[in-house]
């Protein structure tokens, strides 16, 4: 009978590693393959130190790839769903998610995450909430899934290919399609739009890429008539008939 050697040994538990990380990790042909494809290169080096370091990238690819598995199903459906009770936010909030939902035809829950998203980013970069989400209702409707032909994506149409720096730490640009780190990022871009430009308006127009054009077909307009209008939700009354009349007829009572 042979004798074992080293490196039969470190095959035989190497193999039993990668037998036993594999069905805990994934049933995935793509992940078999690679997993076949990097034990044949171990078992065909014979040096000890390439040897080693081929077995520990290994065991780090399994451990990662427990680590991703992991995370894409802990927690409940409930816990990983874009929504919640209306009866956890403040009143104001509140009804600011079902005058939403009804405005939209959207699931009032849903709109309700979306409201506290918004206050809670709003308040951190000190905008109003209010007009986080009357961006939001201008350019996409509340549709988190929405992409315009120039590539602009989710609930507040933001570039992700020229923002794609700014989704690094949110996991890549799929995560524009997440609506609160969608809402994270568009607040974000907001907030310096309204710093470059020095007003809300001028912020509005550099936001929807009007910034050095002439006019923006109305954008801004739109976007200050509907946080109008959310404003008076919040506060409990009727919201105005004609909101965006009653910003214009503000604006040129300042003027004056």
């Amino acid at each position: 009978m042979k004798s074992t050697t080293p490196f039969t040994e470190n095959l035989a538990v190497v193999a039993r590693d990668i037998g036993n990380g594999f069905f805990e990790i994934t049933h995935s042909s793509f992940a078999l393959l690679g997993l076949a494809v990097m034990f044949a290169t171990i078992t065909v080096v014979a040096q000890p130190d390439i040897r080693q370091a081929g077995e520990v990238q290994l065991m780090t690819w399994l451990q990662d790839r427990q680590e991703i598995i992991s995370g894409l199903v802990s927690g409940t459906p409930a816990e990983r769903a874009t929504a919640i009770s209306l009866k956890e936010l403040p009143k104001s909030q509140a009804a600011l998610a079902q005058w939403l939902g009804r405005k939209y035809n959207r699931a009032p829950e849903a709109m309700g995450a979306l409201v506290e998203e918004a206050f809670e980013s709003g308040n951190r970069a000190r905008i109003d909430p209010h007009l986080i989400l009357a961006v939001m209702a201008v350019e996409s409707g509340f549709n988190p899934f929405s992409q315009s032909p120039v590539g602009a994506q989710g609930l507040m149409q933001v570039m992700t290919h020229i923002h794609i720096d700014k989704f690094e730490s949110f996991g890549g640009k799929m995560a524009a399609f997440d609506p609160r780190t969608n809402i994270k990022i568009g607040v974000q871009i907001l907030k310096e739009c309204i710093s470059r430009a020095g007003s809300v308006e001028g912020g509005l127009r550099f936001y929807v890429g009007a910034g050095n054009l002439d006019e923006d077909n109305g954008y801004s307009e739109k976007v200050i008539a509907e946080q109008g209008r959310l404003q008076a939700v919040s506060a409990g009354s009727p919201p105005p008939i004609n909101a965006l009349a009653q910003t214009l007829l503000r604006r040129l009572e300042n003027k004056s």
